[in-house]
C-alpha cells in the first residue's frame, strides 16, 4: 500500500527531527521550504499531490483547495484555524482539526510571564544592566490588581487560575461565557466596554475574525485606566497599533507584551521601538511540553481522519459543512 502524501509546514515541527522520523516511517513527506507560515502563493505548487497537510499559521485559502484534488484532512498542529477557509475545505470534503488543549498552559504561562515582565520592566532594565546602567526605577506589583481577560476559553480559564495565585481580581468578558465555571472561580462577567474600563491589565485572548479586528481601538484605549498593562497572546489584528503607539507615547500606557502579529514575522512599526512594549515572535506555544502535545495530537488526528477513524471527528472543526468521502476518496452525495 502507498503511503500517503503529507506537506509538513510547522517550523517547530520540522524542527523535531524525532517526530518527522516517526511521521516519514508512515508518509512520504513535503517539508516547508520558507522556514515560516506560508502564503496562498507559496502553497498552491506544493498541494496538487497531497493527501494530508500538518498545518501552522498559513493561508489556506479556496484557491489553495482548488488546486489539491487529493487532500483529505488539514491538521492543525494547534488551536486556532481562522486562516483555514472552512466552508471551501467542507464543500470539497477536507476535514480540518486541531489540538484543543495542547499549548493552553502554555500559552496562559506567556502571558503571565508578560504581564511580569511588562509590570516590573525586565527587559529594558535588563538591558541597561548590561551596558553598565544601574537604575532603580520602581515597578508595579501584580498583587491586588483588576486582571480583565478578553476571551474565557481553555486559555483564559488557565491565566485566571494562575492570576488568582498572584492575588489579583478578574473580570472577563466572552461571548459564550461559562457562567458556572466563572462563579465557582470568582469571575465577574462583564461587557468589553466595561472591561476596558475596570482593568488594570488586560489579556487577550480571542480568534482574529471581522468582529474582533482592532477591537482595541482608540476609544477604547482611551477609557482604559491610566498606567495599563495590554497583553496580547492571541492574534495580530486585535490592536490598532497606530493608535496603541501614542497612548504608550504619552504615557497612558504603562506597558504592553505582544506575541502575536496581523503580518508573521512583522512589518516595522514604531510601536516595537518603546522601551516598555515587549515583543516575543509568536511562541506562546513553544514549550517542550505543548510543541510535544500539539506534534503528537496533530499526527494523530491526520491519520485517524485518513482511516476514516469516527473517533477522530470531534477534532473535525467543521463537522457542519462537511461532506464526506467513501473508501476510494469519492464524495459521498
Amino acid at each position: 500500500m502507498n503511503k500517503p502524501k503529507i506537506l509538513v509546514i510547522p517550523t517547530s515541527f520540522c524542527r523535531n527531527s524525532a517526530m518527522l522520523q516517526r511521521l516519514g516511517e508512515r508518509a512520504e513527506l513535503v517539508l516547508n521550504p520558507a522556514g515560516r507560515p506560508l502564503t496562498e502563493e507559496e502553497l498552491i505548487p506544493l498541494v496538487g499531490d497531497i493527501d494530508g497537510v500538518l498545518a501552522g499559521l498559513d493561508s489556506i485559502t479556496e484557491k489553495v483547495l482548488a488546486h489539491a484534488p487529493r487532500l483529505k484532512v488539514i491538521s492543525r498542529y494547534g488551536v486556532g484555524y481562522e486562516r483555514v477557509d472552512l466552508e471551501a475545505a467542507g464543500r470539497l470534503g477536507i476535514a480540518v482539526t486541531n489540538t484543543p488543549g495542547a499549548n493552553t498552559q502554555s500559552v496562559a504561562e506567556l502571558a503571565f510571564a508578560l504581564m511580569l515582565a511588562a509590570a516590573r520592566k525586565i527587559p529594558a532594565l535588563s538591558a541597561e544592566l548590561k551596558h553598565g546602567g544601574w537604575s532603580r526605577e520602581n515597578g508595579k506589583q501584580l498583587y491586588g490588581k483588576t486582571l480583565g481577560i478578553i476571551g474565557l476559553g481553555a486559555i483564559g480559564k488557565a491565566l485566571t487560575l494562575l492570576a488568582k495565585g498572584f492575588g489579583m481580581t478578574v473580570i472577563a468578558y466572552d461571548p459564550f461565557t461559562d457562567e458556572a465555571w466563572a462563579r465557582a472561580n470568582g469571575v465577574r462577567i462583564c461587557t468589553p466596554d466595561e472591561l476596558v474600563a475596570d482593568a488594570d491589565v488586560i489579556s487577550l485572548h480571542v480568534p482574529h475574525n471581522d468582529a474582533t479586528h482592532h477591537m482595541i481601538n482608540r476609544q477604547r484605549l482611551e477609557a482604559m485606566r491610566d498606567g495599563v498593562i495590554l497583553i496580547n497572546t492571541a492574534r495580530g489584528g486585535l490592536i490598532d497599533n497606530d493608535a496603541a503607539a501614542e497612548f504608550v507615547a504619552n504615557g497612558k500606557i504603562w506597558g504592553m507584551g505582544l506575541d502575536a502579529f496581523e503580518t508573521e514575522p512583522p512589518s516595522p512599526h514604531r510601536l516595537y521601538d518603546f522601551d516598555n512594549v515587549i515583543v516575543t515572535p509568536h511562541s506562546g506555544a513553544h514549550t517542550e511540553e505543548a510543541v510535544r502535545g500539539m506534534a503528537e495530537m496533530s499526527v494523530s488526528n491526520l491519520f485517524g481522519i485518513l482511516g476514516n477513524d469516527p473517533a477522530f471527528d470531534q477534532y473535525i472543526v467543521n463537522r457542519q459543512v462537511l461532506v464526506r468521502r467513501n473508501e476510494k476518496g469519492e464524495l459521498l452525495s
